[in-house]
């Protein structure tokens, strides 16, 4: 069996239940060593079989599993955060159909969620947005034509982009051209949740000055958008005027 596992976002005390119970209990571990938090290794009961995915392909990734299931032992593949965002689960998942191995994915703590307690903030306020828009700058890796900065920015929502520390100027560029205004408020969140965590609070205008005046390159997560502003309007879930299916107005 193979249990995809989401790690959390950094804290080791942000694995699910289900998570660490599968950690526990794995004869071999496969994580992703430049992401996950080491410190979840030590969860791991001796013996168990420890591969750091950070220099391997998928093809060696594979042979570990292969060797794992011939052996009839558990296998826990160890992603950052939640494994549905960036993991790079559905080519194994693939994979693992092709060869009829059954497998399941315990969900994680997203570092965009993690970013958000860094930051103290929520993502969807009335009046200010109600989209939440997770995406990259495009790199050595291609981002779809209709899925360019320049046209998500045109919308105005909250934004928060993976994989971008290192890509800075032209994503500024780029999202000032769709529509951020140069003071609309912007943040970077290096190493959410980690004990190593810092938050630099910037606007669009200023972001790529700030992350290069804070030497930050990687593992780092950037959020724009007026949900870091101080002005939204109250929710209507708990207006005493606003009557829903679990109270009336007035009471």
């Amino acid at each position: 069996m193979i249990h995809f596992v989401g790690a959390g976002s950094g804290a080791e005390d942000l694995i699910t239940l289900r998570g660490a119970r599968h950690l526990e209990e794995a004869d071999v571990v496969i994580y992703a060593g430049s992401l996950v938090n080491p410190a979840l290794l030590k969860r791991c009961r001796p013996g168990c079989e420890i591969y750091d995915s950070a220099s391997m392909t998928l093809e060696e990734v594979l042979a570990v599993m292969d060797g794992a299931e011939a052996a009839g032992k558990t296998t826990v593949r160890l992603h950052t955060g939640d494994p549905s965002i960036y993991g790079a689960i559905r080519e194994q998942m693939d994979a693992l159909d092709r060869k009829g191995y059954a497998y399941d994915v315990t969900p994680g703590v997203s570092s965009f969620c993690g970013a958000a307690a860094a930051l103290r903030a929520e993502y969807t306020l009335p009046n200010v947005s109600q989209t939440v828009i997770i995406t990259r700058a495009e790199g050595r890796t291609p981002v779809p034509e209709r899925e360019q900065l320049r046209s998500l920015a045109a919308h105005g929502s909250t934004m928060v982009l993976f994989l971008s520390s290192s890509l800075l100027e032209k994503a500024q560029a780029d999202l000032l051209a769709g529509g951020y205004t140069a003071d609309t408020p912007a943040a970077i969140v290096y190493k959410a949740t980690w004990p190593d965590e810092q938050v630099f609070r910037c606007t669009v205008g200023t972001l790529a000055r700030t992350a290069k005046e804070r030497h930050i390159t990687k593992t780092a997560l950037i959020t724009v958008g007026g949900f870091l502003g101080s002005e939204y309007d109250r929710s209507l879930l708990y207006d005493p005027g606003f009557s829903h299916g679990c109270r009336e107005a007035g009471k």
